[in-house]
């Protein structure tokens, strides 16, 4: 009687150590590699198609999903966006470790396929740490539009390069999603 147990567990243990090896080599892991920097999440191959995480994948180039849970449906945006960082009304992009000064943005949007209700420019610092330049509601039916920020004054403190990201929010949504984005170095 206790054979007969063992052999049984055996069999199952061997019946599903088999389905976990089928279901492995049935779907296999993809290293996502995006600008040369290896994502978090990456992607499966199954049915000799590869799948990638969607959010993750367009967050790192730029770009905007709106979900549909009704329909289950994913659209994925990508506006043209162009920012000039100017400096006394001359265009800038590298300062001095420990300068001091005022700067605006400005901002090209174009190809713009969805509602957006407000967008914000900020800066982070070469740790992350975001300050806010400008936020603002817009109202616009086209599919482009400018804006410009007021003039900030900011001190960069430590060497390294400093984003400016411009974001916008979708209309029905919280959520900021950065669009485009302008190095300072600072050296």
């Amino acid at each position: 009687m206790k054979f007969r147990k063992v052999a049984i567990l055996l069999l199952l243990l061997s019946v599903w150590g088999g389905t976990l090896m089928f279901a492995d080599s049935a779907s296999q892991k993809v290293r996502v590699i995006i600008n040369g920097s290896e994502q978090d999440d990456g992607g499966l191959i199954a049915d000799n198609k590869t799948y990638l995480p969607l959010r993750q994948l367009a967050t790192s180039m730029q770009a905007i999903v709106e979900w549909d849970n009704q329909s289950k449906r994913a659209t994925v945006y990508k506006p043209n966006v162009h920012m000039f960082l100017f400096q006394n009304n001359a265009v800038f992009g590298n300062v001095a470790k420990g300068y001091q000064g005022k700067f605006k943005v400005f901002s090209q949007i174009d190809n713009l396929k969805t509602d957006v209700t407000a967008v914000k420019v900020s800066i982070f610092d070469p740790n992350g740490k975001e300050k806010v330049i400008q936020t603002e509601n817009v109202n616009t039916s086209k599919d482009n539009f400018w804006y410009a920020t007021d003039e900030i004054e900011y001190k960069f403190e430590a060497s390294g390069k400093y984003p400016i990201r411009f974001f916008l929010k979708l209309k029905g949504s919280d959520e900021w999603t950065a669009v485009s984005e302008k190095l300072i170095s600072s050296i």
